[in-house]
């Protein structure tokens, strides 16, 4: 016999932090990753700081726990974050749920939202960014490079708010329409506006800088909002979520 929905989201071994969001009555939920958590352990070492304090079979793109009555409860993963950053992160009760919103990713039908911290101002209060990346992946570490022959990347930029500083940083809010492994932090660094606190493509001087005048150590991105449409259950739904930007992200004035 099945759990009711109350006792299995009751069960979940949720990692440090984490926090729902949003559910629909699909079992499709949204959750708040906070910075410095794993979207999944890569081993039985990371169980401590991931997502949910679970076992993960990678196959099946989902963790599994024990119920108080010693039947077996799984949740599926649909979409990651770097452990970096913060934001939102979509999750399912059933495999056939979670291969249909995965598919919608897929297809480029997920509105995503970010905002992100970086150092300067934008040139202008809205760009598009179109760029190839190439992605790859040595040793079990994924790194991106603009140029090339790579993926096309596209993303829109708008500026939310500036500090002249110094230093001078700025709140932008990035809309990416492709989902290339770390494509918005190497766009904004390939256009000077390296996001604060990114420890592969940003500023390192400028990031110890900040952080010894008390701005913080993490690295300044996060998902804020998504929303789309999906089929399921031979009717269409509407979904949409919010995970609140965390403090220190808007710059002081």
């Amino acid at each position: 016999m099945s759990p009711s929905p109350e006792a299995y989201w009751a069960s979940v071994p949720w990692g440090a932090g984490v926090a729902r969001v949003a559910l629909d009555a699909n079992g499709l939920a949204a959750l708040d990753k906070p910075e410095g958590v794993l979207s999944h352990p890569n081993g039985p070492r990371d169980l401590g700081r991931s997502l949910v304090r679970a076992p993960y079979d990678k196959e099946e793109e989902c963790f599994e726990w024990a119920l108080p009555d010693g039947s077996a409860a799984r949740l599926w993963l649909i979409n990651r974050l770097d452990s970096a950053t913060s934001g939102l992160i979509l999750a399912a009760t059933s495999g056939p749920l979670a291969r249909e919103i995965r598919a919608q990713f897929q297809r480029r039908r997920v509105r995503k939202v970010y905002q992100a911290l970086v150092f300067g101002k934008p040139r202008q209060n809205t760009e598009d960014w179109r760029d190839l990346l190439d992605v790859r992946k040595q040793g079990g570490v994924i790194r991106t490079a603009a140029g090339g022959r790579g993926l096309p990347s596209e993303s829109r930029m708008t500026l939310v708010s500036t500090r002249d500083g110094p230093p001078r940083v700025s709140l932008v809010r990035l809309e990416p329409h492709t989902g290339r492994s770390h494509q918005l932090r190497v766009q904004c660094a390939k256009r000077g506006l390296p996001i604060v606190g990114d420890r592969t493509y940003g500023n390192f001087t400028a990031n110890r800088e900040f952080a010894r005048a008390g701005g913080g150590k993490r690295m300044f991105l996060h998902s804020l909002e998504t929303s789309f449409d999906y089929e399921f259950g031979g009717r269409t739904h509407a979904f949409s979520a919010r995970a609140e930007l965390p403090e220190g992200f808007a710059p002081a004035p």
